[in-house]
């Protein structure tokens, strides 16, 4: 579960006319009787029919550091964006969709440090997604929902429109998120309506004011002599190699401090149930740490042992078949103090598979 703040949304690859933290905040006043009927009846569901989306395209933008200077521009764009072929980059170079500092490029430039970079990808037809979340509790200030797996909650990769921030700020303009679920993850997201619970909310989130607990299904992958019934997993998260997306977060002794509670629920001979408490917010932190001490996440098509990617053609971290569910959410209101305890149901493919 990440953290979402102001620096951490602009360096996301979304959309440049982005609805989030810089447009004015509309701010719709409740009395105490709206507050009390809103909660009484909050457990509802919106849903939206727009799947085969046809987006507006995406301008990702990067600067060129010194590292790259000299870098002939063709290569430069296969190694940083690694998904399409060198014969495929040379075909949007023709195609105009590349600009250095505002002026199409050919490929064959020589980069020069402080240039500013643009693939202007043209508009595509999204992968479906579902188009439906939940509502757990709202007020004037917080939404609070149960996102379906396969929604991705922000812009980013394939997917600009078919997220779950568009579902909602369909419904509730000035609605943004405090942090995010991987897409194939399902649970409690956390919104907030107003400037002051978003900033009371981030300094709060990844300290002990704030608990966030995840249930998750996980293989026996390797059958120690000593099973234990609790395990306090500090292992580091950064940067990996990937050879499909060039790098990836996993378990890495270079990487930054990592703290997750697992206590076990159930046991089968082949599966574990987790409850898992987070006290960093890391990427995929809680893949990573399973699959670290001998338990990764069943149908993962990302970890394997030690947390690491799969040796043979790990799959990419937006993929889906993993059992992962954030299921309480428990904080006092950033506004009035009062105790808030969330909690999000099971899904059924989860407990068929427990």
């Amino acid at each position: 579960m990440e953290l979402l703040g102001d620096k951490a949304l602009q360096i996301m690859e979304l959309r440049e006319e982005w609805e989030g933290w810089i447009s004015p905040f509309r701010i719709r006043s409740f009395s105490q009787r709206d507050v009390a009927k809103r909660r009484n009846s909050c457990r509802r569901c919106h849903s939206l029919h727009s799947n085969h989306m046809l987006n507006r395209g995406h301008a990702y933008t990067t600067i060129i550091t010194s590292k790259y200077q000299g870098r002939i521009l063709l290569a430069h764009l296969a190694s940083l964006y690694p998904h399409s072929t060198p014969q495929a980059w040379q075909q949007k170079l023709n195609n105009c969709e590349v600009t250095v500092n505002g002026v199409t490029a050919t490929g064959s430039e020589s980069l020069i440090a402080g240039q500013t970079l643009v693939w202007n990808r043209p508009p595509w037809i999204e992968p479906d997604s579902p188009q439906h979340f939940e509502v757990l509790f709202e007020d004037a200030h917080l939404l609070a929902v149960n996102k379906p797996g396969g929604l991705p909650t922000l812009p980013g990769g394939g997917f600009m429109e078919n997220t779950l921030l568009r579902l909602v700020q369909k419904q509730i303009p000035n609605a943004n998120p405090v942090h995010r679920l991987g897409r194939a993850t399902t649970g409690i997201v956390l919104f907030a309506k107003t400037p002051q619970a978003a900033a009371k909310l981030g300094a709060d989130w990844n300290t002990p004011r704030i608990q966030k607990i995840y249930w998750a299904l996980a293989q026996n992958a390797v059958q120690n002599d000593a099973q234990h019934d609790a395990y306090e997993i500090l292992t580091p998260i950064g940067l990996v190699p990937h050879p499909r997306i060039g790098s990836v977060w996993a378990a890495n002794p270079n990487g930054k401090p990592s703290k997750s509670l697992a206590k076990v629920i159930s046991r089968t001979a082949s599966t574990t149930t987790f409850e898992v408490s987070l006290n960093s917010g890391r990427p995929h932190q809680i893949r990573i740490h399973l699959a670290s001490i001998g338990h990764p996440l069943v149908g993962d098509p990302l970890y394997g042992l030690s947390g690491q990617p799969l040796e043979n053609l790990p799959g990419l971290p937006g993929d889906g078949g993993y059992f992962l569910h954030a299921r309480f959410l428990k904080f006092h209101h950033p506004i009035t103090g009062e105790p808030i305890s969330l909690e999000a149901t099971l899904p059924s493919q989860f407990s068929l598979h427990q």
